[in-house]
């Protein structure tokens, strides 16, 4: 059954967002948005929900059709609420008393704890936010469940929650999602759809496979291109011939075919244009200065310790050598920040560093994944001349390298979007010009193309990472070492397959 139908739909701010999309929703569908920062996805959802309007095209919901939108902010209103009340609030005002074990029914199918049920939103981290308000939406059973980046904020165990939870939906809801999480989308969806400024792309396939078959299009129309671009060239070959023979001549015969062969031409060339050439959300580059030290760091037993002297676990005898990426694995509350924590110390004061031993030529690049390197009442423009001794117009060209536009370059960094940030925390971290890094988080807020620059970034230059992530595409393409905390032990695995499939 047809739910939404999408014809020829369109939308253009400055620029062309999307346009000529062309999608059919049935019940039971499972379909995936991909694309860049800033081109549409969450602008596609909320035309779908009927949030805005689009600039052409058109969408038509069947009679009935109920949708519910799970936006990637939660509203400020609902920020005093309890985590219970807040999904509750979903519910009609008439059935909140009558309906109440629906909400507790809920809550239990996403293994919420009673303790996080009775807290306020704002005392809650931001993954339990994004569930509370996917809980809310959920409460009434739309037909048509449209997510925006669901996966944000979430851990690894609360995403296999949540994969597991979206597998045991209604057969016939239909569910859009649009995210940036390469495994998640392979794992939930069965359509992807690849919004692009001009003729945007579906395939009946998950992510994975239907990136492949993108890039065999993109292929097949660069090839086109080039052989269009090499018959345009000819044509304007002939014309010139042609106009100089017609003006020693006089003939008016001639003057019209060169006319007629540079309009083939000129023809040919808006024709062909490959659709996959738009414009990058920015520019991702990292330094690796280097150094002769061939051991980075050494642990020796080093007691990792919540704030208040617990322990957490014990690390044994470790090395960090050059070339290393290391991906610490481990579940919720194992120990793995408060790992990156006493790293980072050991570096920045290695008089004071105890069992962790930093070589003295160790430069550190560290990004937290709440970016706070950078000063949210900083503009990007101060934020790089305060740091670095570069002119004003070498940072102007900088910046826009990172997708960040002249005008945006003068605003508050607060004002930035989160794939912005990204761009900038990174253009930072290059700038310093490390010889180890030390990343919490990096891929939060970067699309598919920066996570994939980032990471083959981390791979070509042959850099020296430990890094945090819940991204397990991420890691896979970066990781070369695993070290997995559990039973308060730190041991090294040969891959992290087994450790992602323990989340059943």
């Amino acid at each position: 059954m047809t739910l939404i139908n999408i014809r020829d739909l369109g939308v253009t701010l400055t620029t062309p967002l999307f346009s000529k999309l062309n999608l059919t929703i049935s019940a039971s569908d499972r379909i995936g948005l991909v694309a860049a920062n800033g081109r549409g996805k969450s602008t596609l959802l909320r035309a779908l929900a009927g949030e805005v309007d689009t600039t052409e095209g058109q969408i038509t919901s069947a009679r009935g059709v109920t949708i519910g939108h799970v936006t990637q902010h939660i509203p400020p209103d609902l920020m005093t609420l309890s985590f219970h009340d807040a999904v509750s609030g979903g519910l009609p005002q008439e059935q909140v008393t009558a309906e109440s074990w629906r909400v507790d029914m809920l809550l239990d199918m996403l293994e919420v704890s009673e303790d996080i049920r009775h807290r306020p939103l704002s005392e809650l981290s931001g993954g339990w936010q994004r569930l509370a308000l996917l809980a809310r939406v959920w409460i009434r059973e739309p037909d048509v469940l449209l997510l925006d980046e669901p996966t944000n904020h979430l851990d690894l165990e609360r995403i296999a929650v949540l994969e597991n939870w979206l597998a045991g939906l209604p057969r016939e809801t239909a569910i859009v999602i649009a995210s940036h999480d390469r495994a998640f989308l392979d794992s939930v969806t069965r359509t992807t759809v690849f919004l692009r400024p001009e003729r945007s792309q579906s395939f009946a396939l998950p992510y994975g496979k239907a990136r492949l078959a993108l890039n065999e299009v993109d292929a097949s129309e660069e090839r086109l291109y080039q052989r269009n671009m090499k018959v345009a060239q000819q044509l304007r070959q002939q014309a010139a011939k042609l106009k100089n023979i017609g003006v020693n001549s006089g003939s008016d015969l001639l003057v019209v075919k060169t006319k007629q062969l540079k309009e083939r031409a000129d023809k040919l060339e808006d024709a062909s244009r490959p659709a996959h050439r738009e414009l990058s959300s920015g520019n991702i580059a990292l330094a690796n200065r280097g150094t002769h030290a061939k051991v980075l760091l050494s642990l020796d037993d080093t007691e990792v310790t919540t704030p208040d002297g617990t322990l957490l676990f014990k690390s044994g005898k470790q090395h960090i050598r050059q070339g290393d990426r290391i991906a610490l694995l481990g579940r919720n509350g194992v120990g793995k920040s408060c790992l990156v924590t006493l790293l980072k110390a050991a570096i920045d004061d290695p008089s004071a560093a105890g069992s962790i031993r930093a070589t003295p030529t160790l430069v550190l690049g560290y990004a937290d994944q709440a970016l706070n390197m950078l000063q949210t009442d900083e503009t990007p423009l101060a934020a790089i001349i305060r740091r670095f001794d570069i002119s004003d117009q070498q940072v102007h060209t900088l910046l826009a390298g990172a997708g960040i536009s002249i005008t945006m370059q003068q605003r508050p960094t607060s004002l930035l979007s989160g794939g912005q940030k990204a761009r900038l925390g990174m253009l930072v971290l290059r700038l310093m010009a490390p010889n180890f890094y030390l990343l919490d988080e990096p891929t939060n807020h970067l699309d598919i193309d920066g996570q994939e620059t980032l990471a083959e970034e981390l791979t070509s230059k042959n850099t020296s990472c430990v890094l945090v992530s819940h991204d397990r595409s991420f890691i896979r393409d970066v990781a070369n070492r695993f070290w997995l905390i559990e039973k308060r032990k730190l041991i090294e695995v040969d891959n992290p397959e087994g450790f992602f499939a323990s989340f059943g």
